[in-house]
C-alpha cells in the first residue's frame, strides 16, 4: 500500500515557499517486533516549524533533513501492530510528520479514543504543556500581578492568558486584529487586549499596565518587545517563548540594552517544552483542573487535506489563522 508524505527539498531562504516541499508516494513498511503503523487523522501546524527548518546542529531539536518528511505532531490511530503497547485501535498522540502514515515511535501516547483530537492537540499536548510551563513553571506569577502576552490570540498565547487569570492576574495582551482583540476580552476574559498595528502602541500600553508589567510573556518578538521591556517593573520576569516575527529574518533584529536587567532585578529565561518533560503530568493535571473549571476555552482553525499543509504554514506568520491551526487528514 502507498501512502502521501511531504519531503522538504530545500533549506528555506526567508519566507517558506511552496517549492521547498514535494509531495510524494511512499510504500507502507513491513513492521519490524516492536513496530507499530499509524493512520495520522490531524496534524499541528506551528511556528516552531519555521526554526526546524535552519540548518541549526545546536538547537534543542536536530533539523529537519534534506529528503526526509516535513516533521509535525499529530494524532492517529494505530492500524496494524507488532507492539503489545500500541494495540490495533489505540489513539495516539506525539511526533508524526506531514504523512498520512507514520510509523509509531515509543515516545507516543496512547489517548482516550474518546477525547475531541481537536482538544487534544490545542489544550492538552505541546501547546497547552507550553503555555502551563512557561506561566507556572519559569514565570511563577503571583496573584494581583499584571502580565502582557504578545500573539495573545495565538495557540500558546490564549491559553497562557486564561491560566493566567484563573491565578488572578491581570491580563493584557497584543494580537494583530481587532476582531481578535474583541474575542480575548468578550470570550476569554482579558482584560485588555491591544490591537499591536495601532497608531500609538506605547500610549496604549500605557493605559493597559498603569502599574508597569511584571510578567512579559513573549511569543512574537517586533516593536512590542523593546515597549514591554521598557515598562518592567522591578524582578519582573520575561518569558521567552517564541520570536514568530523574526523567523524568516536573515538578520536578528537588535536585542535591548542591557542596563535595565541589572538596575531592575529582571529574570529573562528562553525554554522549550522538549526540556521539561519531567513536568507533563503535572501540566497535563492542572490543565485538566482548568477545562473542568469552565477556566480554559479555545478555538481552532482547521485545513483538510495533507497538501494544505504547504501555504497554510504560512497563516501562521502573517496573522491569517483564528485559533489553533490543525490540518484535517
Amino acid at each position: 500500500m502507498t501512502y502521501k508524505a511531504i519531503q522538504l527539498t530545500k533549506r528555506p531562504s526567508g519566507d517558506i515557499t511552496s517549492d521547498i516541499f514535494e509531495t510524494v508516494e511512499l510504500e507502507t513498511p513491513a513492521l519490524e517486533e516492536g513496530q507499530f503503523l499509524v493512520k495520522q487523522t490531524y496534524m499541528s501546524l506551528d511556528p516552531a516549524m519555521r526554526t526546524w527548518l535552519n540548518a541549526r546542529e545546536d538547537s534543542y531539536i536536530p533539523p529537519v533533513q534534506i529528503g526526509e518528511v516535513m516533521r509535525s505532531y499529530g494524532v492517529g490511530e494505530v492500524v496494524e501492530s507488532r507492539n503489545a503497547a500500541y494495540p490495533v485501535g489505540a489513539r495516539v498522540i506525539g511526533t508524526t510528520g506531514w504523512a498520512e502514515y507514520v510509523l509509531g515511535n515509543e515516545e507516543m501516547q496512547v489517548v482516550d479514543a474518546s477525547l475531541d483530537p481537536e482538544a487534544l492537540l490545542s489544550v492538552f499536548f505541546v501547546t497547552g504543556m507550553t503555555a502551563y510551563i512557561g506561566l507556572i513553571k519559569i514565570g511563577r506569577p503571583q496573584a494581583g500581578e499584571t502580565i502582557l502576552i504578545s500573539g495573545a490570540a495565538g495557540s500558546v498565547g490564549s491559553l497562557v492568558g486564561q491560566i493566567a487569570k484563573a491565578e488572578g492576574l491581570r491580563v493584557v495582551g497584543t494580537a494583530g486584529s481587532d476582531e481578535k482583540c474583541r474575542w480575548l476580552e468578550e470570550e476569554l476574559g482579558f482584560d485588555k487586549a491591544i490591537n499591536y498595528k495601532s497608531n500609538d502602541l506605547a500610549a496604549e500600553l500605557d493605559a493597559a499596565c498603569p502599574n508597569g508589567i511584571d510578567l512579559f510573556f513573549e511569543n512574537t518578538g517586533g516593536p512590542i518587545q523593546q515597549l514591554a521591556y521598557e515598562r518592567m517593573n522591578r524582578f519582573g520576569r520575561i518569558i521567552l517563548c517564541g520570536m514568530i516575527s523574526e523567523y524568516n529574518l536573515e538578520k536578528p533584529a537588535p536585542g535591548p540594552n542591557w542596563m535595565d536587567i541589572n538596575l531592575k532585578g529582571l529574570r529573562i529565561e528562553g525554554f522549550v517544552v522538549p526540556d521539561h518533560l519531567d513536568k507533563a503530568q503535572e501540566a497535563t493535571e492542572a490543565l485538566t483542573r482548568y477545562v473542568q473549571n469552565g477556566q480554559i476555552r479555545y478555538r481552532t482553525h482547521v485545513l483538510e487535506g495533507l497538501e494544505s499543509a504547504i501555504d497554510g504554514i504560512n497563516l501562521l506568520f502573517g496573522g491569517g489563522n483564528q485559533g489553533k491551526l490543525l490540518v484535517k487528514l
